[in-house]
């Protein structure tokens, strides 16, 4: 069932429903979220971001590939804000099925240029491509390093960005935060902006750094627009908080298989909710 993030969101894009794209950054919560995915007969996104990359290996990517085939449910393997071309071209080589490049801090033009040089180069051999206008605010080590605030996406540069790239998905800026979001912002999603970019490109549309909107708003950009939505720092923070519990609670335990088996199911816990909540549950069947 390994198969690429345009085959993913097409379908959810018709269907009107977002697909979770979790980040992860060790096997176990990997095998979780796919476990929980089969569970839920849910499409499913394994988001990497290069810095992921770089800790657990390529040979990792190489089993996550192999047990991608063999899942019961849809999944795509996605490298996760790709700063550059070669960068893409690695995550290629890999065996990466989706990329996204992240152009999003570069002035417009630069940023059309490179992702539809990527764009150009993974079409060629039938990996999809995420691209990104506007940015989001971020203050954690994954977000766009500079984007201290939201930056909205423009309904008219959407068009033009669309059509000059080519690109199967855009991430789009409409009110969301990588990390926690900030204590003295009030977490809110510009509906109405989000309807109208839709109404406009109509390819699937992106919400990166959901962690802390309301779920209401989560929920209902899911139904009007949103096909694909990151996750991350939710499940990282379940799996590594029932991490840090399981080991203060006896020195003694120091076993992989003591410690995570607890820490895989509270992250399986959050994911099922989200899975949930963007209406991915039963989709599955879809495919």
């Amino acid at each position: 069932m390994l198969t690429t993030g345009k085959a993913i969101l097409d379908v959810a894009n018709e269907h009107g429903f977002a697909v979770p794209a979790f980040n992860i950054s060790d096997w176990a919560m990997f095998k979780g979220i796919v476990e929980i995915s089969e569970e839920t007969n849910a499409p499913l996104i394994v988001g990497i971001h290069p810095d992921e990359v770089r800790h657990i290996g390529r040979e990792m990517i190489t089993g996550i590939v192999e047990r991608s085939h063999n899942s019961s449910v849809p999944i795509a393997i996605h490298w996760d804000h790709g700063a550059t071309y070669e960068q893409i071209l690695q995550a290629i080589q890999y065996g990466f099925t989706s990329v996204m490049i992240d152009g999003s801090l570069k002035p417009f033009e630069e940023n059309i240029a490179v992702t539809r040089k990527v764009t150009d180069s993974a079409h060629v051999l039938g990996v999809s491509v995420e691209g990104e206008l506007g940015t989001i605010g971020g203050n954690d080590s994954y977000a766009e390093a500079g984007a201290a605030e939201i930056i909205y996406t423009d309904p008219d540069d959407a068009v033009t960005f669309v059509e000059q790239t080519g690109v199967d998905s855009l991430a789009v800026a409409i009110g969301t935060f990588h990390g926690l979001y900030p204590a003295h912002l009030k977490p809110e999603l510009k509906l109405d902006l989000l309807k109208e970019i839709k109404s406009r490109v109509r390819i699937p549309l992106v919400l990166h750094g959901g962690s802390g909107n309301p779920d209401d708003e989560i929920r209902e950009a899911a139904r009007i627009g949103i096909n694909k939505i990151n996750i991350s720092t939710d499940i990282k923070v379940a799996y590594h908080d029932k991490m840090r519990e399981v080991l203060g609670s006896d020195r003694k335990v120091r076993e992989p298989n003591a410690v995570q088996p607890a820490c895989i199911e509270a992250m399986k816990v959050v994911a099922a909710q989200k899975i949930e909540l963007f209406g991915a549950a039963g989709k599955g069947s879809l495919y």
